[in-house]
């Protein structure tokens, strides 16, 4: 009984850590060109998991506006956004922390979503009410997708 009870504290404290590691959307630190040099959700990104929230219309939806040539099997690419072949070569790791955290804080005039923000837009929308929304809104991706994305990036070279 008491082995169980040790297991089931050791989970619920692990749990606990885990969460605890992610850093909340208004708590994370930019420097002066939008990078973010530590790990949002404090664990390391999935690859496998970058490209499937890039793809999912539902998530991130990437391929919207941002073209890889390495994807062809992903139809209707947009090219709204900078193709992102070579990305890793372009940008550090930080940096595309940051730009997909935010890509506001590097690139002002961008059009592209902040996915992991919660506060300060300018009109968000309250669903097909009509109606504005409430902020805090709940950010589009979480800090394990962001870092999940980031992962898929980095190994787009040239």
């Amino acid at each position: 009984m008491k082995r169980i009870i040790l297991i089931t504290a050791g989970v619920a404290l692990a749990a606990t850590i885990a969460v605890a590691a992610e850093v909340a959307p208004e708590n994370v630190v930019y420097d002066d060109y939008g990078a973010v040099a530590e790990s949002i959700s404090g664990a390391a990104g999935d690859v496998a998991n970058g490209l499937a929230m890039m793809v999912n219309r539902g998530k991130g939806n990437c391929f919207a506006c941002h073209q890889i040539s390495s994807q062809p099997g992903v139809p209707f690419q947009g090219n709204i956004g900078p193709m992102l072949d070579g990305a890793a070569s372009r940008w550090d790791e930080a940096q595309l922390r940051g730009i997909v955290a935010n890509a506001k804080n590097t690139f002002p005039d961008t059009m592209m979503p902040s996915f992991y923000k919660t506060s300060g837009y300018i009109r968000p929308g309250d669903a097909f009410t009509g109606k504005a929304g409430t902020e805090p809104l709940p950010p589009l991706l979480t800090g394990q997708e962001i870092e999940d994305i980031v992962a898929y990036l980095l190994t787009l070279t040239e």
